[in-house]
């Protein structure tokens, strides 16, 4: 098979990527030009040692991290995206690379370690910086429900390490609901088998009908969620879980949440 059919599923998502990494689809396009009319001058350099999409993706960001072509800072009446792409821009080079793999582009740490030339303990260091830069912009409080004593404190230490104020940790759909009209979160993250044998899908429900906030499922069930209704999770983590991941979803969460306010400035 040709490198040009090789390469030809996955430049689609390539494209959306650079256009996330660059601010436009304009300046992406000419990176991905600029990688493309290098392949076709020396194919030998395509690394087919690695898996296609992984290849790719390297070989890209070799370009992006030694050519500077231009970058543009978007159309401010595309509203969220933009908001979002000003949030992307601010994060540092290297962090914001290993957030978009990972929480965009969906590459486990193993794949972006390989595609960044790190090691896989660095891109969680990585992802531990880009979520930090995140939470300085729009650090929030959170309500956890989450029945086991210690995936919950897993999920309070990786909250607070990114700079967010964990509100509750609720262990029952009575809890949850209780802590909501106590304070409204800015994300959720919720299991959906609890202890008493109700529903956390049941509680988000019932949150989410009066008002949206940005919600992750972290469940061991993915199958009672993925149901096709509301609240369909456009954010989901299965049991066992990566600390990594869960960073980089928070994350991601709170970037494209258009409701997401900056941290107020220190006085």
């Amino acid at each position: 098979m040709s490198i040009a059919q090789t390469i030809r599923p996955h430049l689609p998502y390539l494209r959306r990527f650079a256009r996330t990494l660059t601010g436009t689809q304009e300046a992406g396009d000419a990176y991905v030009a600029t990688l493309l009319e290098g392949l076709v001058s020396t194919p030998s350099d395509f690394p087919t040692q690695m898996p296609s999409r992984v290849a790719l993706y390297h070989l890209f960001l070799r370009v992006w991290n030694s050519v500077r072509l231009y970058t543009h800072g978007g159309d401010p009446a595309q509203g969220a995206i933009n908001t979002a792409q000003r949030r992307i821009n601010s994060i540092s080079s290297l962090p914001r690379q290993a957030f978009l793999l990972v929480a965009v582009e969906g590459f486990t740490a193993a794949e972006a370690a390989t595609i960044l030339e790190v090691g896989e303990s660095d891109i969680e260091s990585l992802l531990d910086i880009a979520g930090q830069e995140i939470a300085h912009q729009v650090a929030t409080n959170v309500l956890i429900i989450e029945d086991e004593l210690l995936i919950a404190m897993d999920l309070e230490s990786i909250v607070t390490s990114l700079g967010h104020t964990v509100q509750d940790v609720a262990t029952t759909k009575t809890e949850a609901l209780a802590a909501v009209k106590r304070q409204k979160p800015g994300l959720i993250l919720a299991d959906v088998k609890l202890a008493d044998g109700s529903s956390g899908l049941d509680a988000v429900k019932e949150i989410v009908s009066n008002g949206e906030v940005p919600i992750i499922f972290i469940t061991a069930y993915p199958e009672k969620v993925l149901t096709g209704e509301r609240p369909e999770p456009t954010f989901l983590i299965s049991k066992p879980f990566q600390r990594e991941t869960v960073m980089a979803i928070i994350s991601q969460a709170l970037f494209f949440d258009t409701k997401a306010h900056p941290r107020p400035a220190a006085a």
